[in-house]
């Protein structure tokens, strides 16, 4: 009967370690995602900002307009990197990753977007959601929206 009881034991502590290491491991590749959109944005690379989303993603912009499909969002944020985002400098920090199920989460990203635009010198902070899926290929980005912070000033 002991013996049963060490067996349990030594499953559940060999599934416990397992799904750790699994979670440390999607982990590292969601905030990975949010690399690759930062660095798509500082290289002003509207396709590499738009790689990690789904081909049918969709993204709410600050302003609350809807795109629809990467290569929407692709397009859109070349668009802008190539006009009044031009020399703004994107810097993102992961806050939070909650799975909802082992292959679906959802992210909250601290964004700061700083340098000239317009005429004017930008220092704005936003709270950014993702819905992130797990795919034969990785992780992907379903749905992005942005919300800008504001200042308490």
């Amino acid at each position: 009967m002991k013996s049963i009881f060490v067996a349990i034991a030594l499953i559940s502590f060999i599934m416990t370690t397992h799904a750790q290491t699994s979670t440390a491991a999607d982990d590292a590749q969601i905030r990975e995602l949010v690399k690759t959109m930062e660095t798509g944005w500082n290289k002003k690379d509207g396709n590499l900002f738009a790689k990690p989303f789904a081909e049918n993603a969709d993204y709410v912009i600050i302003t609350g307009m809807h795109l629809q499909g990467k290569a929407a969002i692709a397009s859109g944020h070349q668009g802008i990197f190539d006009s009044f985002y031009k020399e703004t400098s994107l810097k993102t920090e992961v806050q939070t990753i909650r799975y909802l199920r082992p292959d679906i989460a959802i992210v909250h990203i601290a964004g700061r977007l700083t340098g000239p635009s317009n005429g004017r010198q930008m220092d704005d902070k936003g709270m950014i959601t993702l819905v992130v899926e797990k795919i034969a290929g990785g992780w992907q980005i379903d749905a992005f929206q942005n919300t800008q912070t504001l200042s308490s000033n």
